[in-house]
């Protein structure tokens, strides 16, 4: 880890500029504590002591967007970049647990760091004086801890938001959460109903696709099930079954561990046992079943998604994965086709991806025996795309038109007859030509 950051020219430019005209000027926050890790930061942000008003005078020609006057935020636009430049302040009462009521400008960097959320990213810098550090953010990159600058009871009360931010990193940077800042975010929990759904989500949807998600929901689980509270049930309901080990949420975070980081399919796999608690029964010998689980919990997670406001693509994506997660596919061509042919291409080996993770919170020896099986299915799959079969209206060789040349009426019946084809030459029962095609339209009108 090094003290020397390298600061673009465009951003370089900006912190000249205001250092010549008398103010401090530093990069400050997440810019700061991804160039001490060694990565490359997505976004810049400054912090100075100078007002927005002296900003504008200071940065004659900069092109400066009023995005955040309120709080002391500019946005320069220089050479192609988008820089926020905020003056120092100290925030006033939280009333709200989540907004300042008021804030005030301050001359003081220590004072401004002294404001944030954790020390990783209370730091700042600049090549004029190097590296600001005020609390031990470095120190804790170094050993891997996330911790709240100052109290951590107090941070949370101000801003709830920052429990599923504090989630969020350590399920990103794979942190240790300080003990104390992991008592105040499971105590304070409850302020979350605070804080907008669409919010959370933002900060929820990075934690989901992050290397450390499931870890991170095993420990701060009673914070998990404030926000969704139908996964609570799981934490208590044992399987009783010969393929699981545990309760239905200890299987949910083996398998959200192994699941492809994308986020159709890790919350389809979050949400894939959402009824099982409800679905349970046990047999005359004691093996406990869930029957109609995979349906009834598609339903429920389409309901908690619309509760989190999500858009309606990934809403309808993850259900469909959720209702078909426990469907056989292995070895059977023909609904391999069907469900390339329901699904699309996308969604079909997303599909896959969410039963692969599903196999992989079963108990040995049924993911060593079931893994490869499905990987086999989707080399299957993928053959069968490259040869160019058909699995939509567009790639058949017929279309209405023909067969209104051919003597069938317009309307509802056609539409059928269009479906009952697809459904032909995707599972490989006719060829997609169009004699064969109109042939077998014809046998369809007799029959039915």
């Amino acid at each position: 880890m090094t003290n020397w950051i390298s600061i673009p020219h465009p951003v370089e430019k900006l912190l000249s500029q205001l250092q010549a005209a008398g103010y401090c000027a530093v990069v400050v926050g997440g810019c700061v504590r991804d160039s001490l890790m060694g990565k490359v930061p997505h976004d810049w942000d400054m912090a100075t002591s100078a007002t927005p008003e002296e900003m504008k005078a200071a940065l004659p020609g900069v092109r400066l967007l009023e995005t955040g006057i309120r709080h002391g935020t500019l946005t320069a636009l220089v050479e192609e970049m988008q820089v926020e430049i905020t003056t120092f302040r100290q925030d006033g009462d939280y009333k709200d647990g989540r907004h300042p009521e008021a804030v005030h400008f301050t001359p003081s960097l220590e004072e401004d760091l002294a404001r944030r959320d954790f020390t990783i990213n209370a730091m700042a810098y600049s090549p004029q004086f190097g590296l600001v550090d005020c609390f031990g953010g470095q120190e804790d990159l170094k050993s891997r801890v996330l911790r709240c600058v100052g109290e951590p009871r107090r941070r949370f009360s101000e801003d709830a938001l920052r429990i599923a931010r504090a989630m969020r990193f350590a399920a990103v940077l794979g942190f240790s959460v300080e003990p104390d800042t992991a008592w105040a975010m499971l105590e304070l929990k409850g302020n979350l109903s605070q804080v907008a759904v669409e919010r959370i989500w933002q900060e929820w949807r990075r934690l989901l696709c992050a290397p450390y998600a499931a870890k991170v929901l095993g420990e701060f689980a009673p914070i998990a099930f404030q926000m969704i509270p139908e996964l609570e049930p799981c934490a208590s309901c044992q399987q009783h079954n010969p393929h699981h080990f545990g309760t239905v949420w200890e299987h949910t975070l083996k398998a959200l561990d192994s699941a492809r980081p994308e986020l159709p399919v890790r919350l389809a796999v979050l949400l894939h046992d959402v009824a099982k608690p409800r679905c349970f029964s046990l047999d005359e010998q004691g093996v406990g079943h869930f029957y109609g689980h995979a349906a009834q919990s598609s339903q429920m997670a389409d309901e908690i998604c619309r509760r989190l406001r999500l858009d309606n693509a990934l809403r309808e994506r993850v259900a469909v994965l959720i209702r078909y997660h426990d469907g056989p596919i292995i070895g059977n061509e023909t609904l391999l086709r069907r469900r390339l042919r329901q699904l699309g291409e996308e969604a079909f080996f997303q599909l896959l991806a969410v039963q692969e993770a599903d196999t992989c919170g079963l108990k040995e020896p049924y993911p060593t025996e079931r893994l490869p099986q499905l990987q086999e299915t989707e080399e299957l799959a993928r053959k069968i795309l490259e040869e160019g079969a058909c699995f939509s209206m567009k790639q058949m060789a017929v279309s209405g038109k023909d067969l209104l040349a051919a003597g069938f009426a317009p309307g509802p019946e056609m539409g059928h007859i269009l479906r009952r084809l697809l459904e032909a030459v995707s599972e490989g029962k006719i060829d997609n030509n169009l004699e064969d095609l109109l042939n077998f339209a014809q046998q369809i009108r007799i029959k039915e």
